[in-house]
């Protein structure tokens, strides 16, 4: 891992010797040591110049790419270090799918601005973040971004200023900063970049020594926090940013990142699991030998494997655990059985868990028990797959299929609420119509269940967003009901009868668009009527605009009016997400 590949884009060229011809002809002894010292001082400079290496956009696509493709490939790895497990997944899990939608943000970018990549990262990775180590990652690539912020290309400097804003950012966003978890790893990160950046501006150099550094951080977690020690294992989250890092060291030393072939859109990255085909089951035990035996290690990982899926297998001639995804939890059972004792033995149904995570879950589709108890969970209404998709990305627990034409009753917000099986439960309506619904729905729940009053699917992202499991209801309350007034959503669909309302008329089956529910254009043309709402809304004193497109809009429409947007809003951050739904064809949200 330490060689760098002699043609690698990665590797800056050797200064070359300035040419005999070039030195002076004749000159006195001093002029001949002024002569030299120039020359010395001048290859310094360019050697310095040489290695006072900066990084773009493409580059540090490259490396977000490299990071998640390493992280994924070692997820089972990751989650195998877990203390707990968590509601909505593994530690592993978690921060995969965080940095998946991350790198999603950005596959089909080509920007080589370093801001505009790094803002890209961050709010993709907020988008799908999941669990506190999700959660705590997407904060760090935050503060990441925000230091790098309209800058073209940084350097090593530049990069060492960002982990300490990162740092900051993935601190301020925890209520009770723990030791010996992800944020102690990250710091030290930080520190190394620091240290590095002052012997050298290599920025290969500064990637190595953060690495190494948070290796060896990780290996300290146990002695930081007792839990860790008392489960002998290291910190996953911690362990994930290490395997972030070292992804991005192997793609710079040329290193294979093991999944090669994958398409996301229209970017190539590791092969996506089929969950069409079904999930299986999870399958984790330990086997202890039995007296005067040995376990072969070795030989239990060649055969776990050839069993099923995200094998793992780690330990020694006494004791050894196993993990494997298999459609017959039975073949790796009856193995572990034959060769020792099994204890620890846990077999869960992924099957089942996905399902109560579908559309129609809401609607008594699966059982309350289904879903593990947790302290706190969100219940969402949203209407489209893609819309459906969008909440469980940002952290909703179950979504009741309905908005505009198809508001629930509260009789499905009652049946959603004891699916999210959780002490305390927030509803979000997300749909002027459907509040007092589900207001009613809390005050009859036998679980307590408070209500955000978002009035918009964006506001409803939005406030789902800012949820945060390491605050308390009150707490939570409070911050998604002030993230889900920072935005703006404007809506466009047909006119359904001939009208004048605020002084606005549209005739039947006009293009019309609201603002925040209200009516403010009509047009015949869609493009044009989208440029004229979003200055109506002042979506120039923003910074993201996020468009949700609907059924009835063909996918390269979308792409042509949303790219015409992007035009007109430069330095804006500007995301187009296939909403699926029915009669609106965009919903946008402007923060």
């Amino acid at each position: 891992m330490n060689g760098t590949p002699p043609h690698s884009e990665w590797q800056p060229s050797e200064p070359a010797a300035q040419p005999a011809s070039q030195q002076p002809a004749s000159a006195s002894p001093t002029e001949q040591e002024a002569a030299a010292s120039s020359a010395i001082s001048h290859k310094e400079r360019h050697k310095e110049r040489q290695y006072h290496l900066t990084i773009d956009g493409h580059r540090f696509k490259q490396l977000v790419k490299a990071g998640y493709q390493w992280l994924r490939a070692q997820e089972a790895i990751v989650n195998s270090y877990n203390v707990y497990p968590v509601p909505d997944g593994d530690t592993g899990t978690n921060m995969m799918h965080t940095m998946r939608s991350a790198w999603e943000s950005i596959a089909n970018m080509e920007d080589r601005n370093i801001g505009a990549i790094a803002k890209a990262v961050s709010y993709g990775a907020l988008r799908g973040s999941r669990g506190n180590s999700g959660i705590i990652l997407s904060q760090i690539w935050r503060g990441f971004a925000r230091s790098v912020d309209h800058k073209d290309v940084c350097d090593a400097q530049d990069i060492a200023l960002a982990l300490r804003e990162a740092v900051s950012t993935a601190y301020a966003g925890v209520n009770n900063p723990v030791e010996g978890t992800m944020l102690t790893v990250i710091r030290e990160i930080a520190d190394s970049a620091e240290q590095s950046v002052s012997r050298s501006h290599d920025l290969r150099e500064m990637l190595s020594a953060m690495t190494r550094a948070a290796h060896e951080s990780v290996q300290r977690t146990p002695t930081l926090l007792k839990i860790l020690k008392e489960a002998g294992v290291v910190d996953s989250g911690g362990y994930g940013l290490y395997v972030i890092l070292d992804g991005m060291l192997r793609l710079v030393n040329g290193l294979p990142l093991g999944e090669e072939h994958v398409t996301v859109g229209a970017a190539t990255i590791g092969a996506e699991p089929e969950a069409e085909a079904g999930y299986g089951y999870d399958v984790q035990y330990l086997i202890y030998a039995r007296a005067n035996q040995i376990l072969d290690v070795m030989q239990i990982r060649k055969d776990i494997e050839a069993m099923g899926d995200c094998p793992l297998v780690m330990g020694d001639e006494h004791m050894v655990k196993v993990h494997v995804h298999v459609p017959d939890p039975g073949v790796p059972l009856s193995y572990g059985a034959r060769l020792g004792s099994l204890r620890d033995v846990v077999v869960e149904d992924m099957q089942a868990q996905s399902e109560a995570f579908l559309p129609g879950a809401a609607r008594g589709a699966v059982q309350p028990q289904s879903l593990p108890l947790v302290e706190i969970a969100i219940v969402a209404v949203a209407s489209g797959e893609g819309m459906i998709r969008a909440f469980k990305d940002v952290g909703a627990r179950v979504v009741i299929s309905g908005g505009q034409t198809m508001n629930p009753s509260v009789d499905d917000f009652l049946k959603a609420i004891q699916q999210a099986r959780a002490r305390h439960v927030i509803l979000l309506p997300n749909n002027s119509n459907i509040i007092m619904t589900a207001q009613q729905a809390a005050q009859l729940s036998e679980v307590p269940a408070r209500v955000v009053n978002t009035r918009t699917i964006p506001q409803g992202i939005a406030a789902a967003i800012a949820f945060n499991f390491e605050r308390d209801v009150e707490g939570n309350l409070h911050m998604m009901t002030e993230a889900s007034r920072r935005v703006v959503t404007c809506e466009v669909t047909r006119a359904t009868r001939t009208v004048t309302v605020d002084g606005v008329s549209a005739t039947e089956g006009q293009l019309i668009g609201l603002i925040d529910d209200r009516l403010v254009l009509a047009g015949d043309h869609l493009d044009a009527l989208v440029s004229a709402l979003l200055e109506r809304a002042g979506a120039d004193q923003r910074e993201l605009i996020t468009f949700y497109h609907g059924n009835d809009l063909p996918r390269s429409q979308a792409e042509y009016i949303v790219d015409q947007i992007r035009q007109q809003y430069p330095n804006h951050v500007v995301d187009l997400y296939e909403g699926q739904q029915a009669h609106y064809y965009f919903i946008i949200g402007i923060e």
